[in-house]
Parts: structure tokens; C-alpha cells; sequence
């Protein structure tokens, strides 16, 4: 019984290991550029949901408005705001708008707002930045053009830099880029669809438009790429768009962040990944089964601890039984994690991250324990709740 339970645990932790693995190694062959020009009667939306962003909103509002092009707009949705962001975005020169509803908090309420706002004036591609990014110069138009050109949803390369150089922000920012750089350029590399990460997204408008309603939700990009995947427009990742965040500056706001996030990952990956995978068999489409696959990937954090902790049970099953059958998974899990890491941290993350930092990669891992303990005892994170910066 107990060989059968660890060879089980060992399995399941293996597949998404090997899928993790396949993307670091197609991450490592180049890209052909993908560069489209808009048609001059083609017009943007650059649509920032805002909450109490007033100590930022200003700079984020000069730094989008030098990227519009002629008949482009900057509509701010100051959302359930209680300081002046509003006023701050109108004297920066964007467009704002307000939106008052305490029993309706976060993001997906915001973006759907904005939407209606735009119904009577609908631009040709809307994209979607978070109040707290900063976008490489020309991302706006090569995002829009590239939406527009393949009638999907287009997700800008999103990053992560910390404020300041410590152990824990910078193992964080390595298993950032890993999620959000290294996996989607192997997917791209297969010719395989991307998740939608939040920042730095572009939608042809009636795609937008006819969206399902986007609600409280703690990964509602996430939720709006698979809705957008299973009707036939899966999310592309670009290379040639990039948009870049700084990581929270104390240790409980980046713990709250991550809490967000990842709680909200499992929760997705658990309901929607099997899903996905046997919606795309059953229709004998390939990406919404990579799509699905994708999903069923744990944070990096958690793929690591549950490979080395299953490594660990199957040893000591050898040892006490000589079963070694949930060894060789395990074993074969523990492998393709390192190895996908290894190859990731050398092409992508070497010069940002040298290799002292990862040596503290075990205090990084006992730092989220309490986030997953949490996870699996039910206490999750379930409501939307802005970082602190």
C-alpha cells in the first residue's frame, strides 16, 4: 500500500516535471521575430485599472502617454479609490474614470468596467497595464499589432526587478523569470499558445468585448486567457513587447503578493488544468492541451520541494521495502527539475542573478512553506487585497 501511494505521488509529480522541462529546453532555441504594423485607421486603448495608486500613477501616466500614437486614448479606471489617483492621472493628461462599488473589489471588476465605459467609442485593440509597470518603448504599438494581425490575445514579456538586492527578492526574481520569460518562449519555440500574467496584454476589441465577465478573482488574467483559449483564441506570447514591475520592498508585502498569487495559481491549476487537457483532447487541439499542461505546473518553490520531499519517501522505501520502481520517478522528477533550472538560470538569469543567490534557494523554499501549508489546510487566500509597494 504504501509502495502504491509514493510510486502514485512520485507519478504525478513527474509529469509536470517533464512538461517543465520540455519548455526550459525549447526556451533555448531562438525565435523568429514576429513584427506587424498596424493599419493607419487601427487606434489603441491603453486601459491602466488603478487602485490608490496616487504616489505612482503620475509617472506611469507620462511614461504611456510619450507611446500613444494619433487617435490613441489613456483611459485610467480609478477603482474603488479612497485617494486623489484620479485627479493625479486627469493632470498627467489621461483619461480617468471612477467607479465606486466596495462590495465589488479587484481587478477583473475594473477591466469590465472600463469596457463598458469604451462601448460607445470602442477603440480597435485595447491594452491592458497595470498601474505599477513601465513598458520598453514601442512595446504599445508591437503589442497592438500583433493582436490585431493574429485576433488573439497578446501577452507582453512581464518581469520582475527588486528594489533592492536581497537573497529572498532575488531567488523570487529568478523563479519570476523563469514563470514569466523562460516557459513562454518555449512555448512560442513549439508554436504552442501562453498564459496571460497580468501586465502588458493586448486585445483585439471585440475579443474584449465579448469576453465573459470578468470578476473578483485572485488570478483573473489568468482565468480571461483560458476563457479567451477555450473559444478559440489562445493567448501569444511576445518577445518583442516588454513590460517590467519592481517587486515589493518588505518581506510580509512580498509574502502577501506571492500568498495572491500562488494561491490563486493552485486553485486555477487544480480546477481548470484537467479540464483544459481533456477539452483539447476531446477536440484534438493541441494547444488547449499544452495550454492545460502548462497549468498543472507548480510554482517553482513547490515543484522543487515536492520533488526532493517524494525523492526522499522513495528512497527510504527502498530502504525498507527495496521497492524501487517509485524511486526511478521520483528520481527522474528530481532530475528533470534540476536540469530545467540549471539550463534556465545559464541562459536567462546568470547575469542578473549571480550564483551565491541561489545557494540561499533552500531558505527561499522554507520561506513559503506556511504559504502552501496554508493553501492545503484551506485557509486560501480568496479575496483581492493590493500590495503594498
Amino acid at each position: 500500500m504504501l509502495t502504491y501511494a509514493i510510486g502514485t505521488l512520485a507519478l504525478i509529480v513527474l509529469v509536470p516535471s517533464l512538461v517543465f522541462l520540455v519548455e526550459c529546453v525549447a526556451s533555448l532555441f531562438p525565435l523568429r521575430p514576429r513584427v506587424e504594423e498596424l493599419p493607419p485607421s487601427a487606434t489603441t486603448v491603453v486601459l491602466v485599472p488603478a487602485h490608490d495608486e496616487s504616489a505612482s500613477i503620475g509617472g506611469t501616466v507620462a511614461a504611456l502617454k510619450g507611446e500613444l500614437g494619433k487617435g490613441d486614448r489613456l483611459v485610467v479606471v480609478a477603482d474603488n479609490c479612497t485617494d486623489d489617483t484620479a485627479e493625479r492621472a486627469t493632470a498627467a493628461g489621461a483619461t480617468a474614470i471612477r467607479r465606486q462599488d466596495p462590495k465589488h473589489r479587484g481587478k477583473g471588476y475594473a477591466l469590465r468596467f472600463g469596457v463598458e465605459w469604451l462601448e460607445s467609442n470602442p477603440p480597435t485593440v485595447v491594452v491592458v497595464v497595470d498601474a505599477d509597470c513601465r513598458l520598453q518603448p514601442g512595446s504599445i504599438h508591437l503589442l497592438a499589432a500583433q493582436a490585431l494581425a493574429l485576433g488573439r490575445p497578446v501577452q507582453a514579456e512581464y518581469t520582475f526587478v527588486p528594489p533592492t538586492r536581497t537573497p529572498l527578492s532575488m531567488v523570487s526574481m529568478l523563479a519570476l523569470l523563469v514563470r514569466n520569460r523562460v516557459r513562454p518562449r518555449g512555448l512560442r519555440r513549439l508554436g504552442l499558445p501562453c498564459q496571460l500574467t497580468g501586465s502588458g496584454m493586448a486585445f483585439p476589441w471585440v475579443l474584449l468585448r465579448d469576453a465573459p465577465p470578468l470578476r473578483s478573482h485572485l488570478v483573473e488574467d489568468l482565468l480571461l486567457g483560458i476563457e479567451l483559449a477555450r473559444a478559440g483564441a489562445p493567448p501569444f506570447h511576445s518577445i518583442e513587447a516588454q513590460v517590467t514591475s519592481e517587486l515589493p520592498t518588505s518581506t510580509s508585502a512580498a509574502m502577501q503578493q506571492r500568498k495572491r498569487w500562488e494561491h490563486g495559481q493552485l486553485g486555477t491549476l487544480l480546477r481548470q488544468g484537467p479540464r483544459l487537457v481533456l477539452a483539447g483532447f476531446s477536440r484534438l487541439d493541441l494547444g488547449l492541451v499544452a495550454l492545460g499542461a502548462d497549468l498543472m505546473v507548480p510554482p517553482l518553490a513547490l515543484l522543487v520541494g515536492l520533488s526532493v520531499l517524494t525523492t526522499g519517501a522513495a528512497a527510504a522505501l527502498v530502504m525498507a521495502e527495496g521497492s524501487v520502481l517509485p524511486l526511478w520517478f521520483a528520481s527522474a522528477a528530481l532530475t528533470a527539475v534540476a536540469i530545467a533550472v540549471g539550463l534556465a538560470w545559464v541562459r536567462y538569469g546568470r547575469k542578473s542573478v549571480p550564483f551565491r543567490y541561489l545557494l540561499v534557494a533552500p531558505l527561499y523554499l522554507l520561506w513559503k512553506i506556511p504559504l502552501y501549508l496554508s493553501f492545503s489546510l484551506g485557509r486560501r487566500e480568496r479575496r483581492w487585497r493590493r500590495t503594498e509597494r
